[in-house]
């Protein structure tokens, strides 16, 4: 009941207030309450909402009516009811111009909207609605958004409005749609969210979608640079750099990416200059395509001058190109093969660009579009283009350049090893050498046999640390001293010794053109057929393995010792018995190391191949690498395998002469008598003036015990051993000297002499050679 009436109530209504005071609130309305309205007031909550009341002159007066809550003494509630008309509200014409300002805001904003009701069935559309979707708001109003627009992708949208609806919770998505009125698809952030009343009840929902086509595009972009930051240039090979530029640019920028590059690039040559005239001769060394390639990769193509890869090489400036184009008709012209391509696949749009990086110009790479749904090239295109292609071609020259470095390093380390092993009797020998890939670059591991005096051998294997030329020239600098050490003939942990005095001289002089300080290991042995002896000695080198003749399988434990160029520590030697018929496997880190092994697990591993190595020496080098590696090696591989062999005692004489002059006759007949035995009759007259000489000297100079020694193999070698440590020399004899001609003599009759210290003396020796006879 009405309980009180204001004089503005009066004036809204032109009823008094004896006219209604006592009545009914609910007869003062011209038809019923907003649902969300008796909601509230069945729930004693405040609500304000548009109604019709009756006017006292039996018409209807449009409101906005509140209803606030009172609370009454009995426990009741009371209701304040304030009404103002449309008119109070803001006033009918300016009623209207808000209006039309809603219509115009809800056209014109840059947004496509829709309004569904209920039923998920659309009320209105804006005109951008209108234009995107080719359609008209009159055509769409009272269909589902399913009905109108026809594909999965609007299935989807109209579920998401039903449910968006039934839930009163907002969604958001992004996706590429394509609307019939837009070329392409368009990338499209929509949002979808419930229309609420005051009381928080669903009459609908709101479509609200942006086109940011191009910040999605301008995103790609970027994100297509980062990725080729991060993938292009992980190696230092041409061709797979190349083929990472493919790979990339076919990520969501091109359909079809082909690169070629002038062959010297592949070499690691200095391109040569463009020719502006003749056809321009490129390789394909890389691409991507999702559809079957024009030309198959490592193909030579010959591009006519006026072509655009050949304009495009020449003057350094990419190019943005459809197939009509005049440039394009006339090279596909010249091709027939590209010209059937582009008529099976109909690509719609090309960007060309150099591949050049300081100054020097490598090659070029084609980009293509074939899907319809991607726009045409355009300038911004040809902007990452040429941004993708200048990052690929610094990565691509660094790589060229590599190569050619990788390319010397390795001719000068192969022209620093031997091209072939020595023949000589006390070993069989077989090796391999494998570089590093090219990531690593070739190092400075070396190998080498080294005939010695007595039938003995030296095998050496050794590391020197770092890679590429300056690592290579320190080897072949090391190899050499090695060589000129063993000359000398002196133990293995001298040899070692006077090699780190050497590395230490290399590393402080400051003059030498190697880059820091020199490092190497070394590993130095010496192997007796006659004494059937090896003597060895390890520079911080992985220790050999000794394989016997019953297959046991044993990794030497040598004395440890610093690798070359630390200096002040010494250098032991290891002597050990060597049954004939036995294997030695000397090798560089790199063997045991591959395969991302720890040492102990290589060398474990090398263990068990050896011990199923079989008689070639050439099979047991494949066998051991190829059970030992995975792929290319990450760091340089040297392996030497050596088969002893023992001269038996029949290919030895050995007397042990007293210190008297007497002897000199006796040795004469010994001597004559063993190569009558031999069937050396030819060489009895030389040998037996050489060691009359020798252990003349002997007798003369030097002391006792005096041991005179022959040997034959493939060469008849005459030994004269004493206890004195005194050299002999060569020197000229004047015309009356009775003396000093003797080792002059020797020199001019044998093929070679010289001396080796012992540590009890020395050895004095000769070589000549055995003519071989026809059987």
């Amino acid at each position: 009941m009405l309980t009180s009436w204001s004089l503005g109530a009066q004036q809204l209504l032109h009823y008094s207030a004896a006219q209604v005071m006592g009545r009914p609130a609910a007869e003062l309305l011209a038809g019923p309450l907003p649902e969300t309205a008796r909601l509230r007031l069945a729930a004693s909550e405040g609500w304000i909402a548009s109604v019709a009341l009756r006017h006292h002159d039996h018409g209807r007066a449009t409101c906005t009516l509140r209803a606030l809550p009172l609370a009454t003494g009995d426990g009741r509630t009371g209701w304040l009811l304030e009404a103002t008309s449309a008119r109070e509200a803001g006033g009918g014409a300016d009623r209207d111009g808000e209006d039309r300002l809603l219509r115009w805001a809800f056209d014109q904003v840059p947004f496509v909207l829709g309004v569904f009701d209920t039923r998920g069935r659309l009320v209105r559309i804006n005109r951008r609605f209108e234009r995107n979707a080719k359609t008209t708001n009159e055509e769409l109003r009272g269909l589902r958004l399913s009905e109108a627009l026809h594909g999965p992708v609007f299935e989807a949208d109209q579920a998401i409005v039903e449910r968006v609806i039934a839930t009163g919770e907002p969604e958001h998505v992004e996706r590429y749609v394509h609307l019939p009125g837009e070329g392409r698809a368009h990338a499209w952030g929509t949002d979808l969210s419930p229309l609420l009343d005051s009381a928080g009840l669903v009459h609908g929902a709101l479509l609200s979608a942006l086109d940011h086509t191009e910040q999605d595009t301008a995103r790609s972009r970027l994100a297509l640079l980062n990725q080729a930051s991060e993938h292009i240039g992980s190696s230092l090979d041409v061709t797979r750099t190349a083929q990472e530029l493919a790979d990339v640019a076919v990520s969501g920028y091109a359909d079809v990416v082909s690169v070629d590059l002038l062959e010297a690039v592949l070499h690691g040559e200095e391109p040569p200059p463009i020719p502006a005239v003749g056809p321009l001769p490129l390789r394909r060394t890389a691409a991507r395509s999702t559809v079957e390639p024009a030309l198959e990769t490592g193909q030579v193509a010959d591009y006519p001058v006026d072509s655009p890869p050949a304009r495009c090489l020449l003057t350094g400036r990419g190019s943005v190109h459809l197939p009509t184009d005049p440039e394009i008709t006339g090279w596909l012209a010249q091709d027939p093969v590209r010209a059937a391509w582009v008529r099976e696949y109909r690509p719609h749009s090309f960007v060309i660009a150099p591949l050049r990086a300081r100054g020097t110009h490598l090659g070029v790479v084609v980009f293509t579009r074939l899907a319809e749904s991607a726009p045409p090239f355009d300038p911004a295109d040809l902007e990452i283009a040429e941004e993708l292609a200048g990052r690929a071609a610094v990565c691509i020259d660094n790589a060229r350049r590599y190569t050619r470095e990788y390319c010397t390093a390795l001719a000068l380390q192969e022209s620093l090893l031997p091209q072939r092993l020595p023949e000589q009797a006390a070993v069989e020998t077989a090796s391999r050498y494998l570089p590093a890939g090219t990531q690593a670059g070739v190092g400075g591991d070396w190998f080498d046999v080294i005939p010695l005096s007595g039938a003995r051998v030296a095998l050496v294997v050794g590391d020197v640390v770092g890679h590429g030329i300056h690592a290579s020239a320190a080897m072949g600098r090391l190899r050499t001293a090695m060589r000129t050490l063993a000359d000398v003939d002196v133990p293995p942990d001298e040899l070692l010794s006077h090699l780190d005095d050497l590395v230490i001289r290399l590393s402080g002089t400051g003059l030498e053109d190697i880059p820091g300080d020199v490092g190497a290991t070394c590993l130095y042995a010496v192997y007796d057929p006659v004494s059937r002896t090896c003597s060895m000695a390890s520079a911080g080198h992985p220790p050999p393995a000794l394989v016997t003749p019953d297959g046991n399988v044993r990794l030497l434990d040598l004395p440890p010792g610093p690798p070359l160029g630390l200096g002040g520590l010494p250098f032991e030697s290891l002597e050990l018995d060597v049954p004939e018929g036995s294997l030695l496997a000397l090798y560089t880190d790199g063997l045991i190391e591959a395969g991302h092994r720890d040492v102990d697990e290589g060398l474990q591993a090398l263990s068990t191949v050896l011990a199923d190595c079989g008689a070639s020496l050439e099979t047991t080098c494949d066998t051991v690498l190829h059970a030992m590696l995975d792929g290319q090696p990450a760091d340089d591989i040297a392996l030497l395998v050596a088969r002893t062999r023992a001269l038996d005692a029949g290919s030895v004489a050995i007397w042990d002469l007293r210190d008297d002059p007497v002897v000199v006759g006796q040795a004469r007949a010994q001597i004559s008598d063993q190569l009558r035995a031999w069937g050396l009759e030819e060489l009895t007259f030389v040998t037996e003036l050489v060691a009359s000489e020798l252990v003349t000297n002997a007798i003369r100079y030097a002391a006792p015990p005096i041991q005179l020694r022959l040997i034959r193999d493939r060469s008849l070698i005459c030994e004269v051993s004493d206890a004195s440590s005194t050299s002999p020399h060569l020197r000229r004899a004047r015309t009356m000297d009775e003396g000093g001609r003797g080792l002059m003599l020797v020199a001019r009759l044998t093929e070679a002499w010289g001396t080796r210290y012992t540590g009890t003396g020395k050895t004095i020796w000769t070589e000549q050679t055995i003519l071989r006879r026809n059987s």
